[in-house]
């Protein structure tokens, strides 16, 4: 397994894909913590949501740069033509989808640590640095590890990368539906569950409620849950799809 991580992680980033992503990434943070901090006129909680808003993009972004590297993994490396010598070498398929899986996971480990100075000079006037990147390391690598497990899952079966892609990309967007609904949607039993059951709302919430309405950790708990199983279940059902099914041509047969 370590002989495919060092692989995918030497494609990843000295192949240039992965330093092109990270760059952009910084760009979009960049221009977020400047708007957010020019405005001289942020009161103390104000100034707890502008920390809150720069962690969810963080957080929303560096999962999704894992996500399109795992989508990648295992089609585009049937479209590109070196699946075939990668099935060949003596490494189980299932220690194979392990490596890809945490080749496309360091995309988030990476865009957590460009992350980590805005998060320290946006925060540190109203002590919040310590929640903050606690609660992004917690809530962002559950997420990451449920999309970046979504995106090896759907490229074990899909039948071309643009498809893999496109489909990731479809599934992520729907995903992120909920947080665009108006506020009396998400009121009542049903609203609290959909935001509860969705990983990306429950995660969102979570993070929200203890850095912009400094909840204790213990207090929303629950709110995790989603996030937690969610990554739990397709980090396996990935591996095991990836131990099974993992072949030259796409699809369940052939």
């Amino acid at each position: 397994m370590g002989v495919v991580v060092v692989q995918e992680l030497r494609d990843l980033w000295l192949g240039g894909r992965g330093l092109l992503l990270s760059i952009a990434f910084s760009l979009l943070l960049s221009v977020t913590a400047y708007l957010v901090a020019t405005n001289q006129a942020l009161n103390f909680l104000e100034h707890r949501e502008t920390v809150n808003l720069v962690l969810q993009v963080a957080i929303a972004v560096g999962a999704l740069l894992a996500l399109l590297a795992a989508a990648d993994s295992i089609s585009g490396e049937r479209e590109r033509g070196t699946l075939e010598s990668l099935l060949l070498t003596p490494v189980s398929r299932l220690r194979i989808t392990l490596g890809k899986l945490l080749g496309a996971l360091s995309l988030w480990v990476v865009a957590f640590l460009i992350a980590l100075p805005y998060i320290w000079f946006l925060g540190r006037g109203v002590g919040l640095v310590r929640d903050a990147l606690a609660t992004g390391i917690v809530v962002g690598t559950l997420l990451a590890v449920f999309l970046a497990s979504l995106g090896v899952l759907i490229s074990v079966f899909a039948p071309s990368n643009r498809v893999s892609l496109s489909l990731s990309l479809l599934v992520l967007l729907a995903l992120f539906v909920p947080t665009q609904l108006p506020s009396s949607a998400q009121q009542g039993w049903a609203g609290d569950l959909l935001l509860r059951a969705n990983p990306i709302t429950a995660g969102e919430h979570y993070a929200g409620k203890i850095v912009t309405d400094g909840h204790a950790w213990s207090r929303d708990l629950s709110w995790l849950l989603s996030p937690l199983v969610c990554s739990v279940a397709f980090a396996a059902a990935a591996l095991l799809a990836g131990a099974r099914f993992v072949r030259l041509g796409g699809g369940v047969s052939g």
